[in-house]
Formats: C-alpha cells, sequence, structure tokens
C-alpha cells in the first residue's frame, strides 16, 4: 500500500500511512503488550488500520495459542481480542475501509461469513469501537462526544459492557498529580462509567442496533 492516497489529502489533513515495517518495529516495542489477549490500544489516527490489524493479528495468535483446543472458548477470545481494539479517524472513507479490514482478519481466522451470529457481533462491536470523529476535539462527526465501551468477557459466553466518554478519561491524568484541585478524587469516582449494560451474549450483540445495545443500560 502508498504511504499516500493523494497530494492534496496530505495537504488538507495530513494524511500519510505508516509503512508495514514500520509499524511492526514499533509494535515490536510493547511485543509483550500486543500478544496479550485483554490489552487495550487505542490508535487516535487509525487511517485505514494499518496498526490495528498487525495488533489484532498478534492477539488472535496469543488466542490460538491458549485456546486452540476448545473451539467454543477459541471463538469467544477472539471475539474479545477484537473488542479491546479502539480508533478514531476524521475521514469518512478511512474508517469504512479500517472496520472491514480488522473484521476481514477475524473472520479469515475464524472462517465465518455474513451469516454467521458471531460476524454480525463484532461488526456491532467494531461500530462502537472504531470512531469517525476528531480525536484531537474528542467529538465524533456529528459533534458527540466521543464515547468508548469497555468490554470484558465474564465467561460462559457472556460480555460486560461499560461506556466512557474519551475526554472524560483524559483529563484523569492531571486529577492525579501531587498539589492538583483534585487529587483527593479516588480512582473509582474519575472512572465512572456513562452507562453501564447487563451481560451479553453473542447472539444479543449480533442483534444489536447501530448506535446502541439491543439491551437497556442500568
Amino acid at each position: 500500500m502508498s504511504s499516500v492516497k493523494s497530494r492534496q489529502r496530505v495537504a488538507d489533513h495530513g494524511e500519510v500511512f505508516t509503512p508495514a515495517w514500520m509499524v511492526q518495529a514499533m509494535l515490536d516495542l510493547v511485543k509483550d503488550e500486543t500478544e496479550r489477549i485483554d490489552s487495550r490500544f487505542l490508535e487516535p489516527a487509525c487511517g485505514s488500520g494499518n496498526f490495528l490489524v498487525q495488533i489484532l493479528r498478534r492477539k488472535l495468535a496469543a488466542v490460538e495459542l491458549k485456546y486452540a483446543k476448545s473451539d467454543f472458548e477459541r471463538r469467544h477470545y477472539a471475539l474479545l481480542a477484537l473488542m479491546c481494539i479502539y480508533g478514531i479517524e476524521l475521514l469518512a472513507d478511512n474508517i469504512a475501509e479500517c472496520r472491514a479490514n480488522v473484521l476481514e482478519i477475524l473472520a479469515e481466522y475464524l472462517n465465518l461469513d455474513e451469516s454467521d451470529e458471531l460476524y454480525r457481533a463484532a461488526f456491532y462491536v467494531l461500530s462502537q469501537n472504531l470512531v469517525h470523529g476528531d480525536a484531537l476535539k474528542m467529538r465524533t462527526s456529528d459533534d458527540q462526544p466521543i464515547t468508548f465501551a469497555e468490554w470484558g468477557y465474564l465467561g460462559k459466553g457472556k460480555f460486560q459492557r461499560r461506556d466512557f466518554r474519551l475526554d472524560i478519561l483524559t483529563q484523569s491524568s492531571a486529577f492525579s498529580a501531587e498539589g492538583s484541585l483534585f487529587a483527593h478524587l479516588g480512582k473509582h469516582e474519575l472512572f465512572t462509567p456513562t452507562k453501564a449494560y447487563p451481560s451479553m451474549t453473542v447472539s444479543e450483540l449480533a442483534a444489536a442496533r447501530l448506535g446502541d445495545a439491543s439491551t437497556e443500560a442500568v
């Protein structure tokens, strides 16, 4: 893939894609984290997914190493690996391409087609995790605060979701500074989710509506 799509996009948006060799070299700097299934990565200018695709490949290799003997666990932990990948992208064509590229990696690994519930669940997760918006302003393309879903696997086929606003999470680092006006606040106050949902199965995630879950927030 070329490092640029057009000179005009470079001029307008500073869009330059990181070459594959550099992606691998940078990920090797945090190799242990890239190979941990539940480690979370956010790419604030994810483009078409050069970094996120390779992170998912590494995570899926870890899934295969640990859960190859159980198809049930392999499928659910592969979905968890995808759930722990996040991105923000300013340009609409790039974010659509990024979602498609990441989904294709999971589909190839699990031999999924579009009719599979897990494929549709992953499609929904990516609609929440890979956001069309401006990372600097921390706003979506329709000028809403960027909110990310924190996903956790509870075991036995059930996933937990809690939503957090990005601007609140990024401000928390200043709160912890010694002498800060907010230094007395506990972590439980800084990391209060904007929404929390009942546990969900793959079937329920597959049936979720774009933009919100099919179950009610609590």
